[in-house]
């Protein structure tokens, strides 16, 4: 998906949305693990009932490497079925970092076997852990900015020359790429360094994780980081897919998601996107 078809999206599904779909299957209703893939079906019944209202999905890799090979072909389904969806946007959680031949062969993986619109990567090993995943139409890089984790602050918030160091190296990381390829994941638990990130990387859009079970506040990060065209994905997981439990989940999901996009209809529109 192209930053066009991206803006495109927002103004007509009038969201910033995206549902983490980081599912783990002892936490979904038991009618669902009666099903003979318990993971995929949840999985599309949340996609059924919010595809309307998310303009993204993002898969954490990690829930579904955990379960070997049954995870990597429910993975490949949910992707399959959110594609038969038609527009919107699919992000592979995945924090690769790696160089050379390593990175060309993660791309290809992610971009050319299950075709999803972005990778989030680590850029500590620098600009060729990251060039392998851009230049391509309508594929994105989203890198790891300054994240919501308490453990940030360990390296990430380190003084270099009088600043956090992820500030030098998102002003570096947004020159080896352009607004078209390039994302910056900055977490939502920190609006005033948002507003910082966002003085920084002006015209780049931000992956947001943190909304929700995580304590960031929506109306924070839409005040400290939204653009004249949107500008951001905010993500909201486990917030939407264990918003209700049992045959309520489904519905509590729609609920939920509902919600958060009407929040972000409103700002849209103070902001003159929509």
């Amino acid at each position: 998906m192209t930053r066009t078809e991206l803006l495109s999206t927002i103004r007509r599904k009038r969201s910033l949305l995206c549902v983490g779909l980081d599912t783990e299957e002892h936490l979904v209703p038991d009618h669902f693990k009666e099903e003979s893939h318990p993971v995929r079906a949840f999985n599309e019944a949340v996609v059924e009932v919010t595809h309307d209202l998310a303009v993204a999905y993002k898969l954490n890799l990690a829930f579904y490497e955990a379960l070997g090979d049954q995870g990597w072909l429910d993975l490949e389904a949910t992707i399959a079925y959110i594609r038969s969806k038609g527009d919107c946007f699919i992000i592979a959680d995945a924090k690769r970092g790696d160089i050379g031949n390593t990175a060309r062969k993660y791309a290809e993986a992610f971009f050319d076997k299950l075709d999803v619109d972005a990778v989030t990567l680590s850029p500590y090993m620098g600009r060729d852990s990251v060039t392998p995943f851009v230049g391509r139409a309508g594929k994105w890089a989203i890198v790891l900015g300054v994240t919501s984790n308490a453990g940030a602050e360990d390296i990430q918030f380190l003084p270099v020359n009088g600043r956090p160091l992820y500030e030098t190296a998102i002003q570096r990381i947004a020159t080896w790429c352009s607004t078209d390829d390039l994302m910056f994941v900055v977490g939502a638990t920190r609006p005033e360094v948002l507003a910082e990130v966002r003085a920084l990387a002006p015209q780049h859009f931000f992956l947001v994780p943190g909304v929700g079970a995580q304590g960031g506040d929506l109306n924070e990060v839409l005040k400290a980081g939204m653009t004249a065209d949107g500008g951001l994905l905010i993500n909201s997981s486990r917030g939407v897919l264990y918003a209700g439990t049992g045959e309520e989940a489904i519905p509590a999901a729609r609920r939920a998601a509902k919600e958060l996009q009407q929040v972000m209809e409103s700002a849209l529109r103070a902001k003159g996107v929509i």
